[in-house]
């Protein structure tokens, strides 16, 4: 059985947020991917277009998720679905680190504000 180990993921810092890479390709996956991130406490994200269906559950701390211009507070156990081509934020108005668990598809990819794409090394 497959198994990643937490202490051998790949581990990303972009900007107000690590990326711990779970699931993906190089760890064994054909279709799904699934990362970690921990989004630092009083910050704001970088919106971005996603340009594949990427879901979010919060399992620690407390987000701001904005997907299409709607903003919603989001608590631990709570879930979010932004739909391809929609433009997302992610805030976390806290002093806490917030944890998050997110799946895509292989493949996924983000348009940036200044228009390049972006795909992540956590998803691929």
């Amino acid at each position: 059985m497959p198994v990643i180990r937490s202490v051998d993921a790949q581990v990303h810092e972009v900007h107000n947020a690590r990326f711990t890479s779970l699931v993906r390709p190089g760890t064994g996956s054909a279709e799904l991917c699934v990362w970690q991130t921990e989004v630092r406490g009083e910050s704001v994200g970088v919106p971005h277009r996603v340009l594949g269906e990427e879901a979010f559950v919060l399992l620690s701390g407390a987000v701001t998720m904005t997907i299409d211009g709607e903003s919603v507070a989001m608590r631990p156990g709570d879930a979010a679905v932004a739909p391809a081509g929609s433009m997302i934020a992610l805030a976390n108005p806290t002093g806490e680190i917030a944890t998050l668990l997110v799946t895509v598809r292989v493949g996924f990819a983000a348009e940036l504000p200044d228009g390049s794409t972006f795909t992540p090394p956590w998803a691929s």
